[in-house]
């Protein structure tokens, strides 16, 4: 598998330290989202009548006009070729976790003669095959129609490459039968469930109507290795994480890297990146080296949820996409590296009804009647509904990061801070006499302001935390789709606040509502670590659900409690539930298995075959010695030749204990034979001559780069 050297590698990276190539300045002029065919943009393009009745679907959430729809097929035509488009494809979110595409020209022949036509039919809708993608059972083989359907509330863009470029038209995926088979329609029914909740909810607050936004900012963390290092290590070609690796002498310990200067080769990087992101309309602000070396942290505005989600898929696209341009190659894995924090994509989420966040608490919480119903509609569905929010963020690779030092724990808690959760008791004792002030907060320098004090401190290890305007959920992975925690998220307070304007409607007192649901929940709540030992002791004795892995946090999925929760708010059918768990158990089962066999191939054709010649030539060595009448010398290479012949013993054993969990296909007892033999592989790497072993190491991927 291997097509680089470790020795080559070295030396190649060696090469570009000691003298980097040309880096490109960034690219003057560059307008945002100059490539996505913005409302603006469409004024350009289309009649005044035609772009207003587009806008009351983009920005009103009414039907689509259909007799617009050939004009704005042919505006957007006109658009994409003056930018350089030669195709167009319906860009959609399959249940395998990616993107996909097809592309058509816009080239046709008519009487034989070429034309470049796009028609409102070509817009709306196509028909890829559905077979072909994951269904969990929806599709079969000879059942292959299905079909994109435009979605008008995330504009088109254009996608480059380096000899032309591609209309990509944002599409839902369904099935013949009308079945979601895509990420983004269940996100879009759960947006509407909560925005109809909401809007439920304030007309109980006499508030008139309004427009509800649903909000995401998606923080990505991601980790970047040379493109040598990467080549010469099939694990991270074939799995995206490394099997097989001896902690490096150094990695996070002195925590120098977190918001350290970032490198040039590195910045050049995010520099071209983000001149990506930026025409397409993409608001990535922050950037940052992040705790473990070799990671870092791309962060957006906040935008709407739907467009939030699809920004986030080509944000993973184009960092790596931009990384192999600067001969790098950006790891997306949760858990690429042993030893070091794995990478997560932290769920800002919010909701805003006619313009104002309903989660901005004002300078006095209590007094914010809105914000507490909202506050406590959150709380009430976290608890409820755990075991869903920790089944949304199940997969292979976040198994190796939830629960770590590192990352929240399995256990779904809410953080909400001293002055909130004083509110809380207030609420439960049934009186409300005042909120704890945020105060100034003094440094003890003379020469520098008084900083105004938030009312919340940060908790970074709890999965849900409040943190002054939203809240933050830090379970999800590097690697997933925004779409299905959202889904989760939307669905449960959509439930939550449906419950509680029920009551309000039915007369029960504000006061009254919000003491019932803080008394049924608080439980969720904690403020405390949530990396202590004791708070899983404590999680366990208030009842809250814990599922540390994948197939055990699946589980929630086929509860008929959570079916009925879906069916009753029209986000899953119980088959469409039933799918997704099947997609997710597969998934998980065939990329253990990967895993499992490329450790079986590296530890048979590379570690094994390495360590064998250093206990041949170590031996060959002492009797080299003896002869030579250094009697002594032959002893001591006989002591270091054991543990390497132990060690070649237990590999064997190890290679074929893996091998008969391969053959059975059973992940767990994979997952446990892969940890025997990488520890074993691991111990052997720290003795095998440093020249013979055939990984990159730790030391070299993780600083070299």
């Amino acid at each position: 598998m291997s097509s680089i050297s470790r020795t080559e590698a070295v030396k190649s990276v060696a090469a570009l330290r000691a003298g980097p190539p040309h880096l490109a300045a960034p690219v003057a002029g560059i307008g945002f989202a100059e490539d996505v065919f913005t409302p603006e943009t469409m004024k350009k393009y289309l009649s005044k009548e035609a772009w207003k009745r587009l806008m009351a679907t983009v920005e009103g959430g009414k039907p689509l006009d259909p007799s617009i729809a050939a004009e704005v097929a042919h505006a957007m035509r006109h658009w994409a070729m003056d930018r350089g488009a030669t195709h167009y494809t319906h860009w959609f979110l399959p249940l395998n976790g990616s993107t996909a595409e097809k592309h058509d020209a816009f080239l046709e022949l008519r009487d034989g003669e070429p034309v470049f036509a796009f028609s409102d039919k070509n817009l709306i809708v196509g028909e890829p095959d559905a077979s072909s993608f994951p269904s969990g059972g929806i599709r079969s083989t000879f059942e292959a129609r299905g079909y994109t359907a435009w979605d008008p509330t995330s504009p088109a863009f254009v996608k480059r490459h380096s000899n032309g470029a591609t209309l990509c038209i944002p599409t839902a995926f369904c099935a013949y039968t009308g079945e979601a088979l895509d990420k983004k329609t269940p996100l879009l029914r759960s947006v509407q469930a909560l925005s109809q909740a909401v809007r439920r909810l304030m007309k109980c607050f006499g508030r008139p109507a309004a427009k509800v936004a649903i909000t995401l900012g998606a923080e990505q963390e991601y980790f970047l290795v040379d493109k040598n290092f990467y080549l010469a290590r099939p694990d991270l070609v074939l799995t995206g994480r490394t099997l097989f690796g001896a902690p490096s002498a150094k990695l996070q310990q002195l925590e120098d890297h977190y918001f350290g200067t970032i490198k040039s080769r590195v910045l050049n990087f995010m520099n071209e990146a983000e001149q990506e992101l930026w025409r397409l309309g993409i608001p990535a602000k922050t950037r940052h080296n992040e705790v473990a070396p070799a990671q870092f942290e791309v962060a957006p505005l906040f935008e709407e949820q739907n467009l939030s989600c699809d920004h986030n898929m080509l944000v993973m696209e184009v960092l790596r996409q931009v990384a192999s341009r600067n001969g790098l190659v950006c790891l997306l894995h949760e858990k690429p590296f042993a030893g070091v924090n794995g990478s997560g994509k932290h769920n800002n989420w919010s909701v805003a009804y006619g313009g104002k966040n309903l989660l901005n608490p004002g300078s006095n919480p209590h007094e914010n009647a809105i914000f507490l119903t909202t506050l406590c509609s959150v709380v009430e569905a976290v608890d409820l509904h755990a075991d869903l929010l920790r089944a949304s963020v199940a997969s292979a690779g976040n198994d190796h990061r939830l629960g770590a030092n590192e990352a929240p724990p399995a256990v779904m808690s809410v953080y909400l801070g001293d002055q909130l959760a004083d509110v809380i008791d207030q609420i439960e004792r049934g009186e409300l006499k005042g909120s704890k002030r945020a105060s100034a907060m003094k440094i003890g320098v003379d020469t520098l302001p008084a900083l105004p004090k938030d009312a919340t401190d940060r908790n970074r290890t709890s999965p849900i935390a409040f943190t002054g305007n939203k809240f933050e959920f830090r379970a999800p992975g590097s690697s997933a789709s925004c779409a299905g925690p959202n889904v989760i998220l939307n669905t449960i307070v959509a439930e939550a606040m449906n419950r509680i304007a029920g009551e309000l409607e039915a007369g029960v007192p504000l006061q009254k509502v919000l003491q019932k649901s803080v008394k049924a929940h608080r439980r969720v709540i904690f403020n405390g670590d949530g990396y202590a030992g004791d708070w899983l002791r404590e999680a366990k004795r208030r009842g809250l659900p814990c599922a540390r892995t994948t197939p055990e946090a699946l589980k929630a999925f086929k509860s008929q409690a959570n079916v009925a929760l879906f069916e009753k708010v029209g986000v899953f059918s119980e088959r469409e539930l039933k799918s997704r768990y099947e997609i997710a158990i597969a998934d998980y089962t065939a990329k253990v298995m990967i895993e499992g066999s490329c450790a079986l191939d590296i530890a048979r054709t590379m570690i094994l075959p390495a360590v064998r010649e250093e206990y041949a030539r170590t031996l060959d060595a002492g009797e080299k010695s003896a002869r030579a009448g250094h009697a002594g010398a032959k002893s001591a290479l006989r002591s270091i030749a054991k543990p390497l012949g132990d060690g070649i013993a237990e590999m064997t054993r190890e290679i074929a204990a893996l091998e008969g969990a391969v053959a059975k296909g059973d992940a767990a007892k994979v997952l446990a034979s892969m940890e025997a033999l990488r520890r074993t592989a691991d111990a052997l790497e720290q003795r095998v001559g440093d020249e013979r072993w055939p990984l990159p190491k730790y030391r070299e991927m993780l600083f070299l780069y």
